[in-house]
């Protein structure tokens, strides 16, 4: 299955109000066209045309539930609902805006996925536990995005309050390792994220 990493909602770039964010167009890289006022938006047809030539920046998150000792317990996997009306599983993704730091991406788009209450507990310094590439060509990596050439760097991130999915994420599945593992879940992620997961696993020592 083709992934199609999500574009920023013109709703967190403008402050309007959630209750607008789902009934705007997704295919803006901030408000573009639309108003905005920070030189690094583009339109449509910018974007697309940068997607022809660049490599796009993605940041990538797999949240993770911890006991009292620190071990990992739960892995979130968010339900999605695609522009065409699939439902997909994947993690939390977006782009990286221009002038952004990638950790202000990175708590930005944990909060647009999760909600403002799951309080993400990044470190002082964010370190990937891996680089995801993501082709337009089926076979070149584990990854594909039909629409671009995109680099992704992907982080384990704990959370520690309540997940209330926001935009198009219907909802947050919290899975054993074990079950993070399976096939049965690889099969229903999105652009081979399976994979992704997997990485995730092995990076905290529970891929058995």
């Amino acid at each position: 299955m083709a992934v199609r990493t999500p574009d920023p909602d013109p709703a967190d770039d403008d402050g309007l109000p959630d209750a607008l964010a789902g009934g705007l167009p997704s295919g803006l890289d901030g408000l573009g066209a639309a108003g905005g006022t920070n030189p690094g938006w583009l339109t449509d047809f910018e974007l697309a045309q940068a997607r022809r030539r660049l490599p796009m920046l993605y940041v990538e998150a797999v949240p993770v539930r911890t006991d009292g000792s620190g071990v990992v317990t739960d892995i979130g996997i968010l339900l999605r609902a695609t522009p065409l009306g699939e439902i997909t599983r994947t993690i939390v993704s977006g782009r990286v805006r221009y002038g952004e730091t990638v950790r202000d991406a990175l708590f930005r788009h944990l909060e647009n996925d999760l909600g403002p209450m799951a309080f993400p507990m990044l470190p002082p310094s964010p370190a990937p536990f891996t680089v995801a590439e993501y082709f337009p060509i089926p076979g070149v990596s584990a990854y594909h995005d039909d629409r671009q050439h995109a680099v992704s760097l992907a982080f384990v991130v704990p959370v520690t309050g309540t997940c209330e999915p926001r935009q198009d994420a219907l909802e947050v599945t919290w899975f054993s390792p074990e079950e993070a593992a399976s096939d049965a879940l690889a099969a229903e992620m999105e652009g081979g994220r399976g994979t992704l997961i997997r990485q995730a696993l092995a990076h905290l020592g529970l891929l058995r």
